[in-house]
């Protein structure tokens, strides 16, 4: 079983990013946690994130986030695995 761990800033799920996070949250093959800080405060502020297996994720909207993250699972991580 692969086990993807995606992780957040606190700050950002406080921005809207919250809806992707719990959307991952029922996936099991999801390790989905939550930081005080992910040292990319730059795209942090302006963007919604997501850490991906230390890949960063940045989007417009949360909607796009959780598409991107999908994205990146299935065209960049499952080739690894």
């Amino acid at each position: 079983m692969i086990t993807i761990k995606i992780g957040f800033c606190v700050k950002n799920l406080a921005k809207g990013t919250e809806q992707v996070r719990q959307k991952l949250l029922k996936d099991p093959d999801m390790d989905v946690v939550e930081y005080g800080c992910t040292s990319y405060c730059g795209i942090c502020r302006r963007y919604h994130v997501a850490i991906v297996n230390s890949h960063p994720i940045k989007a417009d909207t949360p909607e796009e986030l959780l598409d991107r993250i999908y994205d990146y699972i299935d065209n960049e991580l499952v080739d690894q695995f």
